[in-house]
């Protein structure tokens, strides 16, 4: 695996802390006045979403790891496995719930993103959209003259997802909802 050095570090790149693998959401290099230059990390778990924040001295180097991402569809969840295919080589894979990220809100044929550490070639995580166009499958009715100011209600989406969403939204309205805040977002055009 490459070695970078704490000057190579980049948004988005995923390197190796304590044998685990993490990927560097923010960094910021600091020269104080009195002492060494050092670099200050917010760090995220790739296996674990677990955000740690790391102090690195300035030039130390550690171990890289590139990471691939893939787009796959969504086919089908069994009750114990999620199964997708690559939407090119139309190769399938079977994943545990564990790594299958928001899978509350997948719908078969969906698109999803895999990602893949390339020198292991082990898939780590999916990755969902942020947002998906959902069909309301149930929810209380809508009565005349409720506003989008006037409140919220729960509603459940096809997928099973269940988002709180505006009294006038009825059962069989398209919406958009954002995944990562489990919110409404607006109705969707057919």
């Amino acid at each position: 695996m490459p070695k970078v050095s704490t000057a190579d570090f980049k948004n988005g790149m995923t390197i190796i802390v304590n044998d685990q693998l993490y990927t560097i959401i923010e960094f910021q290099h600091v020269k104080p006045g009195k002492g060494p230059a050092f670099v200050r990390t917010k760090l995220k778990g790739v296996e674990t979403a677990k955000i740690i924040d790391k102090t690195f001295r300035s030039g130390e180097t550690m171990e890289s790891v590139r990471i691939e991402r893939h787009p796959y569809q969504f086919l089908y969840f069994d009750g114990s496995l999620y199964h997708f295919m690559h939407t090119q080589s139309f190769e399938q894979v079977a994943l545990v719930p564990e790594i299958v990220d928001r899978p509350d809100f997948m719908k078969e044929s969906q698109e999803v993103t895999i990602c893949i550490n390339a020198e292991a070639g082990k898939i780590l995580f999916t990755e969902m959209a942020d947002h998906v166009v959902l069909k309301v499958a149930q929810t209380d009715p809508g009565v005349k003259g409720d506003t989008a100011q006037g409140g919220s209600k729960p509603a459940t989406l096809e997928t099973g997802a269940v988002v709180q969403v505006p009294l006038f939204i009825n059962e069989g309205d398209l919406l958009k909802v954002d995944t990562r805040t489990r919110s409404y977002l607006e109705r969707a055009k057919n």
